[in-house]
């Protein structure tokens, strides 16, 4: 029992570092600029959706973050500014839990942008979203990194990535409505 804890532990401590090392890349496109981060809000409150009653302009409606969210979104922001990632805009959806995750990780205030809303629950408006989202993700342009916090159903639709809450998905404009996932980031 003994070893196989060792073994274990000493699996983790190699897996670890292999790991971080893999994304370096990953943060090197981010540090040169003109990417586009997508990133799920952070942890909230157990459940699934909102409740029926949930409305936009009252956060106590809505499932929000929790300490752990709240202190994850901040983990997010200390390791881009550690890394020195230049960035040009945070946009957000207009759900609370979004604006939160936005303002605890990145200085700029966020601005709200309604084609990042949760689509959860909402099919009728994915065709609208994904149309204006995929046009944005695909300009071209210099300079820091545009950053967009929305929901797990909204950046699936758009990218055919499903994150984890609070993860980035790294998106290379390439023009014309067309982007490339690059990969996701993960900040513990």
């Amino acid at each position: 029992m003994r070893r196989a804890v060792l073994a274990l532990l000493a699996w983790l401590a190699l897996a670890a570092p292999a790991a971080a090392a893999d994304d370096e890349p990953l943060w090197a496109l981010l540090a040169r600029g003109g990417q586009t981060i997508m990133i799920r809000h952070a942890i909230t409150t157990p459940g699934v959706g909102d409740p029926p009653t949930m409305r936009l302009d009252d956060c106590a409606s809505q499932r929000n973050l929790t300490d752990e969210g709240s202190a994850h979104a901040r983990r997010v922001g200390e390791a881009v500014r550690a890394r020195g990632i230049p960035l040009e805009r945070v946009l957000s959806s207009p759900w609370c839990r979004c604006l939160e995750t936005a303002r605890l990780a990145f200085t700029a205030p966020p601005e709200m942008w309604a084609p990042l809303g949760n689509l959860y629950g909402r099919p009728e408006l994915r065709d609208e979203q994904v149309r204006a989202m995929r046009v944005r993700l695909g300009e071209r342009r210099s300079g820091g990194n545009v950053v967009m916090v929305s929901h797990g159903s909204t950046i699936s639709a758009v990218t055919g990535v499903s994150p984890d809450t609070a993860e980035m998905v790294i998106v290379t404009p390439q023009g014309d409505g067309r982007f490339a996932v690059a990969g996701r980031l993960t900040v513990r």
